[in-house]
Protein backbone atom coordinates (compact mmCIF):
# COMPACT_ATOMS: atom_id res chain seq x y z
CA UNK A 1 0.00 0.00 0.00
CA UNK A 2 1.44 3.34 -1.09
CA UNK A 3 1.85 5.83 1.67
CA UNK A 4 0.44 9.31 1.08
CA UNK A 5 3.01 12.09 1.27
CA UNK A 6 2.59 14.36 4.26
CA UNK A 7 0.63 17.56 3.57
CA UNK A 8 2.71 20.52 2.56
CA UNK A 9 3.48 23.02 5.28
CA UNK A 10 4.86 26.53 4.90
CA UNK A 11 6.16 29.31 7.02
CA UNK A 12 4.75 32.71 6.07
CA UNK A 13 7.81 33.60 3.99
CA UNK A 14 7.51 30.42 1.93
CA UNK A 15 3.77 30.95 1.47
CA UNK A 16 4.44 34.47 0.26
CA UNK A 17 7.01 33.22 -2.24
CA UNK A 18 4.72 30.57 -3.70
CA UNK A 19 1.59 32.71 -3.85
CA UNK A 20 3.18 35.93 -5.12
CA UNK A 21 1.73 37.89 -2.20
CA UNK A 22 3.84 39.77 0.31
CA UNK A 23 4.08 38.82 3.97
CA UNK A 24 2.32 42.08 4.83
CA UNK A 25 -0.54 41.28 2.42
CA UNK A 26 -1.01 37.79 3.91
CA UNK A 27 -1.30 39.25 7.39
CA UNK A 28 -3.75 41.91 6.13
CA UNK A 29 -5.92 39.19 4.56
CA UNK A 30 -5.96 37.34 7.89
CA UNK A 31 -7.04 40.50 9.73
CA UNK A 32 -9.88 41.03 7.19
CA UNK A 33 -11.11 37.46 7.56
CA UNK A 34 -10.20 36.54 3.97
CA UNK A 35 -7.60 33.98 4.99
CA UNK A 36 -7.88 31.41 7.78
CA UNK A 37 -5.51 31.76 10.68
CA UNK A 38 -2.45 29.49 10.56
CA UNK A 39 -1.89 26.60 12.92
CA UNK A 40 0.20 27.54 15.91
CA UNK A 41 3.04 25.15 16.76
CA UNK A 42 5.10 26.34 19.64
CA UNK A 43 6.39 29.71 18.61
CA UNK A 44 5.85 29.19 14.86
CA UNK A 45 2.84 29.71 12.58
CA UNK A 46 2.30 26.95 10.03
CA UNK A 47 0.32 27.36 6.79
CA UNK A 48 -0.94 24.62 4.48
CA UNK A 49 -2.24 24.02 0.94
CA UNK A 50 -5.64 25.49 1.84
CA UNK A 51 -3.97 28.82 2.53
CA UNK A 52 -2.08 28.74 -0.75
CA UNK A 53 -5.25 27.86 -2.67
CA UNK A 54 -7.18 30.67 -0.98
CA UNK A 55 -4.46 33.24 -1.80
CA UNK A 56 -4.57 32.21 -5.47
CA UNK A 57 -8.37 32.50 -5.48
CA UNK A 58 -8.16 36.02 -4.03
CA UNK A 59 -5.54 37.05 -6.60
CA UNK A 60 -7.70 35.74 -9.46
CA UNK A 61 -10.79 37.61 -8.25
CA UNK A 62 -8.79 40.82 -7.77
CA UNK A 63 -7.55 40.54 -11.36
CA UNK A 64 -11.19 40.35 -12.50
CA UNK A 65 -12.01 43.62 -10.76
CA UNK A 66 -13.63 42.41 -7.54
CA UNK A 67 -13.15 44.44 -4.38
CA UNK A 68 -11.89 42.82 -1.18
CA UNK A 69 -15.33 43.28 0.39
CA UNK A 70 -17.09 41.43 -2.43
CA UNK A 71 -14.37 38.75 -2.44
CA UNK A 72 -14.99 38.17 1.25
CA UNK A 73 -18.71 37.63 0.61
CA UNK A 74 -18.01 35.25 -2.27
CA UNK A 75 -15.55 33.22 -0.23
CA UNK A 76 -17.95 33.02 2.70
CA UNK A 77 -20.66 31.74 0.36
CA UNK A 78 -18.18 29.29 -1.07
CA UNK A 79 -17.22 28.06 2.39
CA UNK A 80 -20.93 27.69 3.26
CA UNK A 81 -21.30 25.28 0.35
CA UNK A 82 -23.39 27.48 -1.94
CA UNK A 83 -23.29 26.75 -5.66
CA UNK A 84 -20.94 29.27 -7.24
CA UNK A 85 -21.03 27.70 -10.69
CA UNK A 86 -23.23 30.51 -11.99
CA UNK A 87 -20.94 33.15 -10.53
CA UNK A 88 -17.89 31.56 -12.10
CA UNK A 89 -19.77 31.31 -15.39
CA UNK A 90 -20.49 35.03 -15.22
CA UNK A 91 -16.82 35.73 -14.57
CA UNK A 92 -15.86 33.57 -17.56
CA UNK A 93 -18.39 35.44 -19.72
CA UNK A 94 -16.96 38.82 -18.74
CA UNK A 95 -13.39 37.61 -19.26
CA UNK A 96 -14.25 36.17 -22.68
CA UNK A 97 -13.30 37.78 -26.00
CA UNK A 98 -15.07 41.04 -26.89
CA UNK A 99 -14.34 40.70 -30.58
CA UNK A 100 -14.54 37.98 -33.21
CA UNK A 101 -11.08 38.89 -34.49
CA UNK A 102 -8.49 36.14 -34.14
CA UNK A 103 -4.85 36.92 -33.24
CA UNK A 104 -2.21 35.96 -35.77
CA UNK A 105 1.54 35.51 -35.99
CA UNK A 106 3.86 37.49 -38.19
CA UNK A 107 7.49 36.92 -39.06
CA UNK A 108 9.97 39.79 -38.95
CA UNK A 109 10.35 39.62 -42.72
CA UNK A 110 6.58 39.82 -43.24
CA UNK A 111 6.37 42.75 -40.84
CA UNK A 112 9.12 44.66 -42.65
CA UNK A 113 7.48 43.97 -46.01
CA UNK A 114 4.14 45.31 -44.76
CA UNK A 115 5.81 48.61 -43.89
CA UNK A 116 7.79 49.31 -47.03
CA UNK A 117 10.53 46.72 -46.73
CA UNK A 118 12.66 48.64 -44.26
CA UNK A 119 13.42 47.65 -40.68
CA UNK A 120 12.75 50.19 -37.92
CA UNK A 121 13.69 49.00 -34.44
CA UNK A 122 12.32 52.14 -32.78
CA UNK A 123 8.94 51.69 -34.46
CA UNK A 124 8.83 48.01 -33.45
CA UNK A 125 9.62 48.87 -29.83
CA UNK A 126 6.82 51.47 -29.90
CA UNK A 127 4.38 48.93 -31.37
CA UNK A 128 5.30 46.44 -28.63
CA UNK A 129 4.81 49.11 -25.96
CA UNK A 130 1.35 49.88 -27.39
CA UNK A 131 0.42 46.19 -27.53
CA UNK A 132 0.02 46.23 -31.32
CA UNK A 133 2.78 43.60 -31.41
CA UNK A 134 3.79 41.05 -28.78
CA UNK A 135 7.15 39.34 -28.77
CA UNK A 136 7.11 35.54 -28.89
CA UNK A 137 9.36 34.15 -26.13
CA UNK A 138 12.48 32.60 -27.58
CA UNK A 139 11.71 33.84 -31.13
CA UNK A 140 13.34 37.14 -32.07
CA UNK A 141 12.07 36.87 -35.65
CA UNK A 142 8.38 36.36 -34.87
CA UNK A 143 5.59 38.44 -33.34
CA UNK A 144 2.08 37.81 -32.08
CA UNK A 145 -0.46 40.28 -33.50
CA UNK A 146 -3.47 40.59 -31.14
CA UNK A 147 -5.43 42.62 -33.72
CA UNK A 148 -4.41 42.00 -37.34
CA UNK A 149 -7.00 44.60 -38.38
CA UNK A 150 -5.32 47.32 -36.33
CA UNK A 151 -1.91 46.45 -37.78
CA UNK A 152 -3.38 46.46 -41.32
CA UNK A 153 -4.74 49.99 -40.74
CA UNK A 154 -1.30 51.14 -39.64
CA UNK A 155 0.27 49.60 -42.74
CA UNK A 156 -2.26 51.35 -45.01
CA UNK A 157 -1.65 54.70 -43.35
CA UNK A 158 2.11 54.24 -43.72
CA UNK A 159 1.79 53.34 -47.39
CA UNK A 160 -0.27 56.53 -47.85
CA UNK A 161 2.65 58.57 -46.52
CA UNK A 162 1.99 58.84 -42.78
CA UNK A 163 5.21 58.50 -40.71
CA UNK A 164 5.31 55.64 -38.23
CA UNK A 165 5.86 58.02 -35.32
CA UNK A 166 2.74 59.98 -36.28
CA UNK A 167 0.74 56.74 -36.47
CA UNK A 168 1.86 55.76 -32.95
CA UNK A 169 0.97 59.18 -31.56
CA UNK A 170 -2.43 59.07 -33.25
CA UNK A 171 -3.11 55.60 -31.81
CA UNK A 172 -2.24 56.77 -28.30
CA UNK A 173 -4.64 59.69 -28.62
CA UNK A 174 -7.46 57.59 -30.08
CA UNK A 175 -6.95 54.88 -27.47
CA UNK A 176 -7.36 57.34 -24.63
CA UNK A 177 -10.59 58.68 -26.12
CA UNK A 178 -11.97 55.20 -26.79
CA UNK A 179 -11.15 54.05 -23.26
CA UNK A 180 -13.11 57.03 -21.96
CA UNK A 181 -16.08 56.02 -24.14
CA UNK A 182 -15.82 52.41 -22.95
CA UNK A 183 -15.79 53.54 -19.31
CA UNK A 184 -18.89 55.68 -19.89
CA UNK A 185 -20.68 52.74 -21.55
CA UNK A 186 -19.82 50.48 -18.61
CA UNK A 187 -20.99 53.09 -16.11
CA UNK A 188 -24.23 53.46 -18.07
CA UNK A 189 -24.98 49.73 -18.28
CA UNK A 190 -23.94 49.16 -14.67
CA UNK A 191 -26.36 51.83 -13.46
CA UNK A 192 -29.32 50.74 -15.56
CA UNK A 193 -28.78 47.00 -16.14
CA UNK A 194 -26.41 45.34 -13.70
CA UNK A 195 -26.99 47.28 -10.48
CA UNK A 196 -29.50 44.70 -9.09
CA UNK A 197 -26.77 42.03 -9.26
CA UNK A 198 -24.07 44.06 -7.51
CA UNK A 199 -25.46 44.78 -4.07
CA UNK A 200 -25.14 41.16 -2.89
CA UNK A 201 -23.44 37.92 -3.93
CA UNK A 202 -25.66 36.73 -6.79
CA UNK A 203 -27.37 33.38 -6.68
CA UNK A 204 -26.72 30.87 -9.43
CA UNK A 205 -29.89 31.96 -11.26
CA UNK A 206 -29.01 35.65 -10.99
CA UNK A 207 -25.48 35.02 -12.20
CA UNK A 208 -26.81 33.09 -15.20
CA UNK A 209 -29.20 35.97 -15.99
CA UNK A 210 -26.37 38.49 -15.72
CA UNK A 211 -24.17 36.37 -18.01
CA UNK A 212 -26.95 36.33 -20.61
CA UNK A 213 -27.19 40.14 -20.38
CA UNK A 214 -23.44 40.43 -20.93
CA UNK A 215 -23.75 38.36 -24.10
CA UNK A 216 -26.60 40.57 -25.35
CA UNK A 217 -24.94 43.89 -24.53
CA UNK A 218 -21.40 42.99 -25.57
CA UNK A 219 -21.76 44.01 -29.26
CA UNK A 220 -23.79 47.15 -28.55
CA UNK A 221 -20.85 49.37 -27.64
CA UNK A 222 -19.05 48.67 -30.91
CA UNK A 223 -22.24 49.03 -32.95
CA UNK A 224 -22.92 52.41 -31.34
CA UNK A 225 -19.41 53.67 -32.01
CA UNK A 226 -19.50 52.40 -35.61
CA UNK A 227 -22.77 54.25 -36.28
CA UNK A 228 -21.69 57.48 -34.58
CA UNK A 229 -18.28 57.49 -36.26
CA UNK A 230 -19.93 57.06 -39.67
CA UNK A 231 -22.30 59.94 -38.89
CA UNK A 232 -19.47 62.20 -37.73
CA UNK A 233 -17.32 61.40 -40.78
CA UNK A 234 -20.25 62.06 -43.10
CA UNK A 235 -20.85 65.42 -41.42
CA UNK A 236 -17.26 66.59 -41.12
CA UNK A 237 -15.35 65.07 -44.05
CA UNK A 238 -16.83 67.29 -46.76
CA UNK A 239 -16.37 70.40 -44.63
CA UNK A 240 -12.75 69.54 -43.87
CA UNK A 241 -11.92 68.75 -47.49
CA UNK A 242 -13.47 71.96 -48.77
CA UNK A 243 -11.65 74.02 -46.18
CA UNK A 244 -8.24 72.49 -46.84
CA UNK A 245 -8.67 72.46 -50.61
CA UNK A 246 -9.57 76.14 -50.45
CA UNK A 247 -6.45 76.88 -48.40
CA UNK A 248 -4.36 74.86 -50.86
CA UNK A 249 -5.28 77.04 -53.87
CA UNK A 250 -2.57 79.40 -55.19
CA UNK A 251 -2.73 82.79 -53.48
CA UNK A 252 -3.41 84.63 -56.74
CA UNK A 253 -6.53 82.54 -57.39
CA UNK A 254 -8.01 83.01 -53.93
CA UNK A 255 -10.67 85.57 -53.13
CA UNK A 256 -11.23 86.93 -49.64
CA UNK A 257 -14.88 85.96 -49.98
CA UNK A 258 -17.03 82.87 -50.34
CA UNK A 259 -20.00 82.72 -52.70
CA UNK A 260 -23.32 82.10 -50.95
CA UNK A 261 -26.71 81.79 -52.65
CA UNK A 262 -29.11 84.22 -50.97
CA UNK A 263 -32.47 82.55 -50.35
CA UNK A 264 -35.71 83.84 -48.89
CA UNK A 265 -36.38 82.98 -45.20
CA UNK A 266 -39.10 80.37 -44.83
CA UNK A 267 -40.89 82.46 -42.19
CA UNK A 268 -41.42 85.41 -44.50
CA UNK A 269 -42.10 84.21 -48.08
CA UNK A 270 -42.46 86.82 -50.80
CA UNK A 271 -44.90 86.67 -53.68
CA UNK A 272 -43.56 84.97 -56.76
CA UNK A 273 -43.97 88.24 -58.65
CA UNK A 274 -41.56 90.00 -56.34
CA UNK A 275 -38.26 90.44 -58.22
CA UNK A 276 -36.36 90.20 -54.96
CA UNK A 277 -37.48 86.58 -54.63
CA UNK A 278 -35.02 85.56 -57.32
CA UNK A 279 -31.92 83.86 -55.89
CA UNK A 280 -28.67 85.66 -56.49
CA UNK A 281 -25.03 84.99 -55.68
CA UNK A 282 -23.71 87.35 -53.03
CA UNK A 283 -20.04 87.70 -52.05
CA UNK A 284 -19.46 87.62 -48.31
CA UNK A 285 -16.26 87.56 -46.22
CA UNK A 286 -15.01 84.00 -45.93
CA UNK A 287 -14.44 84.20 -42.16
CA UNK A 288 -18.04 85.36 -41.64
CA UNK A 289 -19.38 82.51 -43.76
CA UNK A 290 -17.31 79.96 -41.84
CA UNK A 291 -18.55 81.38 -38.54
CA UNK A 292 -22.17 81.06 -39.66
CA UNK A 293 -21.60 77.49 -40.86
CA UNK A 294 -20.06 76.58 -37.52
CA UNK A 295 -23.09 78.08 -35.77
CA UNK A 296 -25.99 76.64 -37.77
CA UNK A 297 -24.43 74.03 -40.08
CA UNK A 298 -23.66 73.98 -43.80
CA UNK A 299 -27.24 73.27 -44.88
CA UNK A 300 -28.69 76.22 -42.92
CA UNK A 301 -26.00 78.84 -43.59
CA UNK A 302 -27.63 80.51 -46.61
CA UNK A 303 -31.05 80.69 -44.95
CA UNK A 304 -29.53 82.12 -41.77
CA UNK A 305 -27.66 84.84 -43.66
CA UNK A 306 -30.75 85.73 -45.68
CA UNK A 307 -32.89 85.90 -42.54
CA UNK A 308 -30.35 88.11 -40.79
CA UNK A 309 -30.23 90.47 -43.78
CA UNK A 310 -34.03 90.58 -44.00
CA UNK A 311 -34.29 91.38 -40.28
CA UNK A 312 -31.80 94.23 -40.68
CA UNK A 313 -33.79 95.68 -43.59
CA UNK A 314 -36.96 95.55 -41.49
CA UNK A 315 -35.21 97.27 -38.58
CA UNK A 316 -33.96 100.06 -40.84
CA UNK A 317 -37.45 100.45 -42.31
CA UNK A 318 -38.92 100.93 -38.82
CA UNK A 319 -36.19 103.45 -38.00
CA UNK A 320 -36.95 105.37 -41.16
CA UNK A 321 -40.71 105.40 -40.44
CA UNK A 322 -40.10 106.54 -36.87
CA UNK A 323 -37.94 109.37 -38.18
CA UNK A 324 -40.67 110.49 -40.60
CA UNK A 325 -39.56 108.52 -43.65
CA UNK A 326 -41.79 106.44 -45.86
CA UNK A 327 -39.85 103.30 -46.64
CA UNK A 328 -36.59 101.43 -46.28
CA UNK A 329 -33.69 103.72 -45.72
CA UNK A 330 -30.41 102.16 -46.81
CA UNK A 331 -27.32 103.08 -44.93
CA UNK A 332 -26.00 106.47 -45.88
CA UNK A 333 -29.37 108.04 -46.82
CA UNK A 334 -30.83 111.00 -45.00
CA UNK A 335 -33.46 108.88 -43.30
CA UNK A 336 -30.85 106.33 -42.27
CA UNK A 337 -28.75 109.11 -40.74
CA UNK A 338 -31.76 110.62 -39.00
CA UNK A 339 -32.54 107.30 -37.35
CA UNK A 340 -29.24 107.49 -35.55
CA UNK A 341 -28.73 103.68 -35.86
CA UNK A 342 -25.08 102.72 -35.69
CA UNK A 343 -23.28 99.83 -37.33
CA UNK A 344 -23.72 97.73 -34.16
CA UNK A 345 -27.52 97.99 -34.40
CA UNK A 346 -27.98 100.43 -31.47
CA UNK A 347 -29.32 103.95 -31.79
CA UNK A 348 -27.59 106.77 -29.97
CA UNK A 349 -30.42 106.92 -27.41
CA UNK A 350 -30.20 103.15 -26.83
CA UNK A 351 -26.48 103.43 -26.28
CA UNK A 352 -26.84 106.22 -23.72
CA UNK A 353 -30.01 105.11 -21.94
CA UNK A 354 -30.48 101.44 -22.81
CA UNK A 355 -33.80 102.12 -24.64
CA UNK A 356 -35.13 104.98 -26.84
CA UNK A 357 -37.87 105.93 -24.36
CA UNK A 358 -35.56 105.82 -21.35
CA UNK A 359 -36.65 102.37 -20.09
CA UNK A 360 -33.81 100.15 -18.79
Amino acid sequence: MTEQPPPAEYRIEGLAHLSGATVRTIRAYQDRGLLPRPERRGRANVYGEAHLTRLRQIAGLLDRGYTLASIKELLQAWDAGLDLGGVLGLVAEIDGPWTDEEPSRLSRAELDAAFGGTSDETAIAEAVALGVLERVPGRNDEFLVPSPQELAVAAELHSAGVPLRAISGHLREVRGQVEHIAARFLDFTTEHVFQPFLDHPPTGAEAAEAAALVRRLRPLAQQTIDAELARAMRTLATRYLRHHLSDARPAETRRPTDVVAAVEPVSAPRPETDPAAVCEEVLLPADAVRAVRALVGQENAAAFIAAAAHREVQARTMDALAAGGSGPAPSGTAAGTASGRRADGLSAEEDDQGHPDGRP
